[in-house]
C-alpha cells in the first residue's frame, strides 16, 4: 500500500530509546522509514539501536538535551554534516510531574513547560526551517495527551505543556501548511509503560482506568503504531492542524 510506504524517508523521533517512543520508531521503520531515535541515556540509547539493527531496520542514534537550543542545533548540524536529511519529525520526549499546583515549585513548572513544551517549539522551529529550506516539505508529528483536552488533580503543569502542544501543532500547521509540511499531534491515552506501571500495579487505579475506558482496558505502546505512520505517510497529506486521541474511547464518554 504505497499510501503508508515510508521508504526513502527518515525519521527522527525523540525519547525513542524505550516505551512510546520506541514504539513508534519500530513501527516507523518497518514501513520502511529510515530512523534517527534519541535518548539522553547513552547506554539504553545503544541497546535499542542494537535490537532495531538486528530486525533489520536501518537506524542511526542521537543524543542530546532536548531544552537546549544550542545542542539541539549542534545535533540537526552533525546529522547535516553526515547527509541526513530529516522528512519525519516526532517530538515524543517528555516528562511528568505529579504535585498539587499549590504545592508545585516555581522550577519544578519551569522544568514540566521547557520539557514538554518548549522543546517541541524549538526542535519543530529548527527543523521545519531545515524542510522548507530544502522545499521538499516534511511531516511533523507532536505527542500531546488526554491533558490536552482535559484536566485530573495533581498534573497542572503537565496539563498546562500538554494543552500547549495542541494548539501549538495548530499554529505549526496555520505557518507551515504552505511548504507542505503536515504538522500534527498525537493524544496517547493511559499506556503500560515503564513510567506508568506503577499506576497500573494500583488496584484501585486500574480498575478506575478499565472502567472509565470504553476498551476495558490499558493502551499499549503499539497501539500508536498506525497512526503514527498515518501521520508520517502520504495518506496524510490534506491533514493539518489535528489532534488524534488513541484512547480507547476515553474522551468520547462521560
Amino acid at each position: 500500500m504505497t499510501l503508508f510506504d515510508l521508504t526513502g524517508r527518515t525519521a527522527l523521533i525523540t525519547g525513542s530509546s524505550g516505551g512510546l517512543g520506541l514504539a513508534m520508531a519500530r513501527g516507523l521503520a518497518q514501513s520502511g522509514a529510515q530512523i534517527i531515535i534519541h535518548g539522553r541515556n547513552r547506554d539504553k540509547l545503544e541497546a535499542a539501536r542494537d535490537a532495531l539493527s538486528e530486525e533489520g531496520h536501518s537506524v542511526l542514534t542521537t543524543s542530546f538535551d532536548i531544552t537546549d537550543e544550542a545542542a539541539i542545533e549542534q545535533a540537526l548540524a552533525a546529522l547535516d554534516a553526515d547527509g541526513v536529511t530529516i522528512d519525519i519529525l516526532v517530538n515524543n520526549a517528555g516528562m511528568q510531574l505529579r504535585r498539587p499546583l499549590v504545592e508545585l515549585e516555581r522550577d519544578q513548572w519551569d522544568t514540566v513547560i521547557n520539557t514538554n513544551l518548549t522543546s517541541t517549539f524549538l526542535l519543530g522551529r529548527n527543523v521545519a526551517r531545515q524542510m522548507i529550506a530544502r522545499g521538499k516539505g516534511g511531516k511533523i508529528i507532536n505527542i500531546g495527551s488526554l491533558m490536552s483536552s482535559v484536566a485530573r488533580p495533581t498534573v497542572g503543569a503537565y496539563t498546562a505543556s500538554k494543552g500547549g502542544v495542541r494548539l501549538l501543532t495548530q499554529s505549526m500547521a496555520a505557518e507551515w501548511a504552505e511548504h507542505n509540511i503536515q504538522t500534527n499531534a498525537i493524544g496517547p491515552g493511559y499506556m503500560i509503560t515503564e513510567m506508568t506501571q506503577p499506576l497500573v500495579d494500583d488496584p484501585k487505579f486500574n480498575d478506575w482506568i478499565v472502567g472509565r475506558t470504553p476498551s476495558k482496558r490499558w493502551g499499549v505502546p503499539e497501539d500508536l503504531v498506525g497512526t503514527v505512520v498515518y501521520l508520517a505517510s502520504p495518506a496524510s497529506s490534506y491533514v493539518n492542524g489535528q489532534i488524534i486521541y488513541v484512547d480507547g474511547g476515553m474522551l468520547a464518554v462521560l
